[in-house]
């Protein structure tokens, strides 16, 4: 059940990004799947998500990112209080020594 609308979800998608071997088929596929605004964003807040992992402060996010205070915050609190989701991919990257 998708938290945000109550709706079911559609596990295909995750089963097919599962698919993917490659960081290049990652980006064709999501580059056919999403607009370049959706994938900025997305790319902005993994990318805050990592300072914020590595103990850096809003300012200093916000200046290496340009993300706004409301991004900062909302992906803070997915840190703090989501599904764990970034701690499992954060914890594999630092595993491979990514």
């Amino acid at each position: 059940m998708n938290k945000n609308t109550n709706q079911p979800r559609n596990d295909d998608l995750y089963k097919a990004i599962m698919k993917l071997e490659t960081v290049e088929e990652c980006m064709k596929f999501f580059d056919d799947l999403c607009s370049i605004s959706e994938l900025r964003a997305m790319e902005q807040r993994f990318l805050v998500a990592e300072l914020l992992h590595k103990g850096l402060i809003y300012n200093e996010i916000l200046e290496k990112t340009g993300a706004s205070s409301a991004t900062i915050s909302r992906v803070n609190r997915s840190l703090r209080y989501g599904n764990d989701g970034y701690d499992v991919v954060f914890r594999r990257m630092e595993e491979e020594g990514a």
